[in-house]
């Protein structure tokens, strides 16, 4: 048995979970080639429900906790949704223009400023872990060029629940 891992929020501070759902990604299953980095690269459809009410806005990461890095990879970051969007359509990570009210895309590891899909190198599949976040903030005030880390850092803090998808790939 190969080890892995552990998933990014198993050691983060405990938050109430909340419903995420996709017309596209199936919890558990393999990440359609449309969402791979070298097929179509589109974000995937995530639509959520059940979040608290002192929610004041969102964030949207994708994480791979399998990446051949002591800090994994960070293929989405979309922050400072609104607090009223409760779905990103496909393709809503092709750029901010994707984004509703004020989004943004902060850096990703390629790097870009977008959803960047799968995209592991031969070997057993990596771990794709969609999350959405929802904050005590609408703003994390922070720029589209801070880094991934500090990202991650100030959603951790800002985060009063957080709904979760996982899918898997490997490339061949």
């Amino acid at each position: 048995m190969t080890l892995r891992p552990p998933l990014p929020y198993d050691h983060l501070p405990k938050v109430p979970g909340f419903d995420l759902t996709s017309r596209d990604l199936v919890d558990g299953a393999t990440m359609p080639d449309a969402h791979v980095h070298a097929h179509g690269n589109g974000s995937p459809h995530l639509a959520w429900s059940g979040f608290p009410a002192e929610t004041r806005g969102f964030a949207v990461t994708c994480f791979d906790p399998d990446a051949p890095t002591a800090s994994g990879w960070w293929h989405w970051l979309a922050l400072d949704l609104p607090v009223g969007t409760t779905e990103l359509a496909r393709g809503a990570g092709a750029s901010d223009a994707t984004l509703p009210g004020d989004g943004y895309h902060a850096r990703n590891d390629f790097p870009g400023h977008r959803y960047d899909g799968a995209a592991p190198p031969p070997g057993p599949a990596h771990r794709y872990v969609f999350a959405v976040h929802a904050l005590d903030v609408p703003t994390l005030g922070l720029t589209s060029d801070t880094p991934a880390a500090v990202v991650g850092f100030n959603l951790t803090f800002h985060t009063v629940a957080r709904a979760l998808l996982t899918v898997e790939y490997a490339s061949g």
